[in-house]
Formats: structure tokens, C-alpha cells, sequence
């Protein structure tokens, strides 16, 4: 006898896509932890207006157009496997469109200053990419030359000479965008199991500083594909493929009230932030209204808005006083979230060019707080964000 489904027995996989509404095939190393899952399929129902000679409505044809939007919100967890991109990196991926940068670490031969830091070797890396050492990531804001970087800000301590910088993954923004499959795997199996192909990621939301640091992305996919209603062709597909066997369970997350945040034109570090989000918005678009096809054919990306919002608590203290300057003034900041304090559990996200906007001042409770809202980050071409995994 049939029962119900419990809400937490499946597991989620994403994968980039090779072409756009083709099922990429995924792997255990592929999953990942969510929270929630939305998914909309509508319908186009155009209004009928031919005279049938009664009040009744005598139905819509089969093959209407079809349009499926999603909500996808999860923790932000941590990088366990080396030499691999992370499980959330492909929404990340999708989120941006670059593709991911793994550096392999090298070995620290001099810091000079704390911010600029020579390897023993030539690093190979480039403005805007990750490093780490000792629990904690910082950004390249500028290569010096084939050995020596500039760091977005010091680490807390500095290396000393001979000590491992570890592994990073980086992942910039891109003009065009990818579409990612996303796999929805329920218990038992003859419950149905529904693969989303061609999902877009119209925005992502960084959410920092809750009782969980959170992820959460939303778009419009190409198709829903179920394994009740499957036939052959869909998504590229000769059968509905089964779950991948061998999945181990997905890396921790990292708790929300860990982490740094640097902010300011130097930038200096905060201990006053009370919580933050990062938005990336790319108006982004589908081929949908074609003759000849009932589903999207392909992704269209307008301009990117990247914004951020902060609150903290205010200081008398030179630092807080020149970020209200700064936002008077309209002058750029940098912004840096480094959330998680240990090695393979470290996600940060880098602004290098913020304009602040005046904040509100919240004087509800018995400390002066903040808001920092909708200030728009910048850059020259697709290096207004990076995201990194360490």
C-alpha cells in the first residue's frame, strides 16, 4: 500500500551542461545539501475566442508553450576533495559563467609589508584569485611579477618562509552564462524522481551571518523532467538515468557566526558586522517566444547589477567613520567575506570596487546600527565578483 513521501529522503546533484537543455551526466561527487527545492512549470494559455455557439469552454490545444521556473536554497558548505571543484560549485558556475580556476598552492618564500607575498616558484595566478593559509582566504589584487602577489588584505599571521599556501578553487563571472541540469533523487525509487535541464540562474543571494551562511538561486529551466511522464528524447536522454550509486554524504557547512569581513578602501577588518548579503542579478532571459518549438532554446544574459548589502554596529573608531565618508563622498570600497575559519570549510566572496551608498541609521534598539543597502559593486570587464572555495 502507497504511503507518504517524507520530505527529507532525497538527495540534489548539479551539473553543468555541454549544451544548453541537454542532461549533463552526474557522478556522486556531484551532490550536494539543500534546504529547498521549487519548482513552476506554466502553461501559456492564450484566450480562446472563436464562436463554438455555447457558454462552454471546449479546452486549449496539448502542445501549448511551457515556461518552468525554480527556487533552489541551500547552506554553504565546505570543499573536502582536493583537486576537484566543490559540489555547489556548478550552481556557482551557472550563477557566474566562468569557468572554475584551480590553483594547486605553492610555498611562501618572503612577505613583504603583509600584503605582498613571494612564492619560492612562479604562482601562475591571476587578479582576483584565491589563496589561503592558516584558516583563512584572502584575494590576488595584483600581480607584482611571475613570483610575487599582492594580496586584498594581510593575513592575521603572516606566513614565514617555507610555509604551504593550500589549494583554492575561484570562480569569476563570465558574458555568457551556462545552463546546469539539477537532479532531485527521492526514496523509494518508484517515487518520482525529477531532473530540472537548462536551468538558467537569473540570480543568486548570498546570505551571511544566520544561523547558517545560505545559498540561494533562482531562474527559469528549459524543462522539469520526471521519471513517471518520460520519453525517450527528453533533455537528450535515451532513458531516465538512475541515481548514481556510491554517494557519500554531502561536506559539512560552515556555521553562520564564523568567518571575517574586511571592508574599506584600505580595507580594514570588522568586528562589527551583524549580517550581510550579496546579490547577483543577471537579467537574465530565454529563447522562448520562437516559432517551431514549445520549450526555451537557449540563454540570454543582459547586464549584470552585483550589490551588497551590510549592517553593523557603530564604532567611534577611524575606520567605521571613514566608511560613512566614503558613501558621502561616493567613493569606491573594497568589500571581503571570508566565512568558515578552517581549511576545507572556507567560501569568500570579493568585491574590489563597491560604491556605498549613505546608510540608515537604526536606532530601535540600545546599540546604533547601520544599513548599508543596494550598494552597487563595479569593475572594468566580468571582475566585479569573484567566489572562492579553499
Amino acid at each position: 500500500m502507497g504511503c507518504y513521501i517524507a520530505s527529507n529522503n532525497n538527495r540534489f546533484y548539479a551539473a553543468i551542461e555541454s549544451h544548453y537543455g541537454v542532461v549533463a551526466p552526474v557522478s556522486a561527487a556531484n551532490r550536494f545539501s539543500a534546504l529547498k527545492l521549487l519548482i513552476r512549470q506554466e502553461t501559456d494559455r492564450a484566450e480562446r475566442r472563436d464562436k463554438t455557439g455555447t457558454r462552454t469552454f471546449s479546452g486549449l490545444p496539448t502542445s501549448l508553450r511551457r515556461r518552468t521556473f525554480f527556487e533552489l536554497r541551500t547552506y554553504v558548505a565546505g570543499h573536502t576533495v582536493s583537486g576537484a571543484p566543490p559540489a555547489q560549485g556548478a550552481l556557482i558556475e551557472g550563477a557566474l559563467g566562468g569557468d572554475p580556476a584551480v590553483w594547486s598552492g605553492g610555498v611562501v618564500s618572503t612577505v613583504n609589508g603583509g600584503r605582498a607575498v613571494t612564492l619560492a616558484a612562479p604562482h601562475g595566478l591571476n587578479p582576483g584569485q584565491a589563496v589561503a593559509f592558516g584558516g583563512e582566504l584572502r584575494f590576488v589584487a595584483a600581480v607584482a611579477d611571475a613570483t610575487t602577489v599582492i594580496l586584498n588584505a594581510p593575513f592575521s599571521l603572516n606566513p614565514s618562509p617555507g610555509s604551504p599556501l593550500q589549494q583554492t578553487v575561484t570562480y569569476f563571472p563570465a558574458s555568457k552564462l551556462k545552463s546546469i541540469s539539477i537532479f532531485d533523487y527521492w526514496d523509494p525509487v518508484t517515487a518520482v524522481q525529477r531532473i530540472l535541464s537548462g536551468a538558467g540562474i537569473d540570480r543568486m543571494r548570498i546570505r551571511i551571518n544566520g544561523d547558517y551562511h545560505e545559498l540561494l538561486f533562482s531562474g527559469e529551466a528549459a524543462d522539469v523532467i520526471d521519471s513517471v511522464s518520460f520519453a525517450a528524447g527528453q533533455g537528450g536522454l535515451a532513458e531516465f538515468p538512475p541515481e548514481p550509486g556510491g554517494a557519500a554524504a554531502p561536506p559539512p557547512i560552515i556555521p553562520g557566526h564564523l568567518g571575517q569581513a574586511w571592508l574599506g578602501t584600505a580595507p580594514d577588518r570588522f568586528f562589527s558586522l551583524t549580517g550581510a548579503e550579496v546579490t547577483v542579478d543577471n537579467n537574465l532571459e530565454v529563447r522562448s517566444r520562437e516559432f517551431g518549438s514549445a520549450l526555451p532554446r537557449c540563454l540570454v544574459a543582459g547586464p549584470r547589477r552585483v550589490e551588497v548589502d551590510f549592517d553593523l554596529f557603530e564604532e567611534d573608531d577611524d575606520a567605521t567613520r571613514a566608511l560613512y565618508q566614503a558613501a558621502r563622498q561616493r567613493s569606491p570600497i573594497e568589500v571581503m567575506f571570508q566565512l568558515g575559519t578552517s581549511p576545507g570549510q572556507l567560501f569568500g566572496v570579493y568585491l574590489k570596487s563597491v560604491v556605498p551608498e549613505v546608510p540608515e541609521f537604526d536606532d530601535s534598539e540600545t546599540r546604533l546600527q547601520w544599513r548599508f543597502l543596494r550598494c552597487r559593486a563595479q569593475g572594468v570587464a566580468d571582475d566585479e565578483i569573484v567566489v572562492a572555495f579553499a
